[in-house]
């Protein structure tokens, strides 16, 4: 993965499968899927018959709606499926029917910046107090939404420094935020003079405080909690395409990371978002489409979709999962429910 392949995947919006290999909690154990073929379909590709339990065979999956330039970022919200369009600088509700007004426009904090630039706003998460929670690309920082989806600052710097372009965010089960914050939104990158962190981090906000526990990965993008929060799960996009496994302390330390699934070679469409399920099955976009892992680490499927998969979103009690996927979105409903984030609305 070259340092601008991100750009390639909001230019290309085309979808290339690489192989993978999961690997088990022991790292002397690796199950290898069978390597298939890209699809313009939309298919559910069962690799083992447990998949059964998690997605009913016969699955359809269903495109509501489309017209976007880069949509990233859903969150479940008061009965609508709130989600941002990272190149399009627009934030979205959808309702169940597939209506999409949009809720921020310049939502990224920028009035205008290069077309197809990833300067837009991008995840989102409920906090205990039932307001959003929004990271901004454009003026790089987490911002919190009001009753009237206006942004204020909620976090912007780490030890006086500016962040890079915080991506994706989760509470875990402690009630401790965590988020990533790789360079995507700054124009050059990690060679961006705007730049101003040594390291492109995994942060923690607990009481008041933030620390980095994890600064090694070079793009860390989604991320996610087993439900007991044992587990930290972060997603890294490149230049290697893998999903990082962590043991997590009570104190919000990390052990050091294993892989728990990698990508070789390079594609158009990176490991970005993650959820897990109510088993703890790992469901992670990656080259070729959307992986689910049980906690294993025995891949049991494929979602193969036309488009490059970016992030997804537990709705109706978890029964049903969103898909924002370049230019569309898609659902499809599942057999084992989607593990709700920590609050919900």
């Amino acid at each position: 993965m070259r340092l601008n392949s991100r750009w390639i995947v909001w230019s290309v919006m085309s979808v290339a499968l690489a192989g993978c290999k999961a690997k088990q909690p022991a790292p002397a154990v690796v199950a290898s899927p069978p390597a298939q073929a890209a699809s313009a379909s939309l298919e559910v590709v069962r690799l083992d018959a447990a998949l059964d339990a998690v997605i009913a065979p016969g699955t359809k999956i269903e495109k509501v709606a489309s017209g976007f330039v880069f949509a990233e970022g859903p969150m479940w919200h008061e009965g609508q499926l709130w989600f941002s369009d990272v190149a399009g600088n627009k934030m979205y509700a959808m309702t169940a029917d597939g209506h999409t007004p949009v809720l921020i426009d310049h939502a990224g904090g920028l009035d205008s910046y290069p077309a197809g630039m990833p300067k837009g706003s991008n995840g989102m998460a409920t906090d205990k107090d039932g307001s959003v929670l929004m990271t901004q690309h454009g003026v790089r920082r987490i911002a919190r939404l009001d009753d009237h989806q206006k942004p204020t600052t909620f976090l912007d710097r780490f030890e006086g420094k500016r962040f890079n372009s915080p991506n994706d965010l989760v509470f875990a089960p402690d009630g401790s935020l965590w988020f990533t914050d790789p360079p995507y939104g700054l124009t050059g990158q990690d060679r961006d003079p705007a730049k101003e962190l040594p390291f492109n981090g995994v942060y923690r906000y607990a009481n008041g405080k933030l620390t980095a526990p994890i600064r090694e990965l070079a793009r860390p993008n989604g991320i996610g909690f087993t439900s007991d929060g044992k587990t930290l799960y972060v997603s890294n996009s490149g230049p290697e395409m893998y999903v990082e496994r962590y043991d997590v302390n009570a104190d919000g330390t990390v052990s050091k990371g294993t892989r728990f699934i990698e990508y070789p070679g390079s594609a158009p469409d990176v490991p970005d978002g993650l959820k897990l399920d109510s088993a703890n099955n790992l469901w992670t976009s990656g080259p070729g489409g959307i992986r689910i892992i049980s906690p294993a680490g025995k891949v049991l499927g494929q979602i193969k979709l036309p488009e490059v998969a970016a992030n997804m979103a537990w709705a109706d009690g978890g029964k049903t999962l969103y898909i924002t996927a370049s230019t569309s979105i898609y659902r499809l409903p599942v057999k084992t429910p989607g593990a709700l984030p920590h609050y919900v609305k």
